[in-house]
């Protein structure tokens, strides 16, 4: 399975110590720190999510951001984070070579990397499916792709689409299509971290998608792999076999 992947990069940083007091300057916990782990975040987090899957991604990029994160190595509670962002400069039509993907999966977090423009003009120039989780409240630009958002994005947006997924946490996945509006059940697991869950869910639901061409299919294959992500500290990649033995 071919996959074109547009987006912004990031690096997910985080720093575990421990936290047994007070500061004497103000009321604020003294972090003793320990390590670090260092991994992909925002769109390389969706490529990462792919590679695992099986396919072949050809990824289209710039870097937008560094997050770090402090975390209590005893407990693993947050802290909290710090985000070095950067304003990039969007990418082209021109810049990308799609003639032989099976797909075009695009993770915008609306850091200058995706524009509306490029959206519609791939749209327009490609004849397969297009899934694009997108921090843009404009989401009728988008007609034509399968748009996956969050609650939060979807109480925001300016403008409504067909083919529309809404992942709503704990709650259900929510899918108004063409002809049709379902809600899907999530799967009853212990959350330990969201980080990286909606990733996850872009590229499940695109590779399952490609697979079947089934969208009910693809929303559930998709709740399962994002339901094994939440049960782990940090950004997390399933295999194959753990989403297909997910119950």
């Amino acid at each position: 399975m071919k996959i074109t992947l547009i987006g912004d990069d990031c690096l997910d940083e985080y720093q575990y110590g421990d936290v047994t007091r007070l500061s004497a300057e103000a009321p604020v916990p003294v972090f003793d720190y320990k390590y670090s782990i260092i991994s992909p975040g925002m769109a390389a987090n969706v490529n990462k999510n792919l590679v695992e899957l099986g396919c072949q991604v050809t990824f289209y990029k710039r870097f937008a951001s560094h997050k770090t994160r402090l975390l209590d190595q005893k407990t693993k509670h947050h802290i909290c984070r710090i985000d070095c962002d950067e304003i990039s400069h969007p990418l082209l039509s021109s810049d990308i070579k799609f003639d032989d993907s099976d797909a075009i999966v695009i993770s915008d977090y609306n850091k200058g990397t995706v524009s509306y423009e490029l959206i519609e003009e791939l749209r327009s120039k490609f004849d397969g499916p297009i899934f694009v989780d997108t921090k843009k409240p404009d989401l009728s630009r988008m007609s034509g792709c399968f748009i996956k958002i969050n609650e939060h994005e979807w109480n925001i947006s300016t403008s409504k689409c067909k083919n529309l997924i809404v992942t709503r946490g704990s709650d259900n996945v929510l899918f108004f299509g063409e002809e049709k509006e379902e809600e899907f059940p999530v799967l009853s697991v212990p959350v330990f971290d969201v980080c990286g869950a909606g990733d996850t869910f872009l590229a499940a639901l695109a590779y399952s998608y490609v697979l079947n061409h089934d969208i009910d299919d693809a929303i559930k294959f998709a709740i399962k792999a994002s339901s094994i992500t939440v049960q782990h500290i940090g950004t997390y990649a399933p295999t194959l076999k753990e989403i297909n033995d997910a119950t």
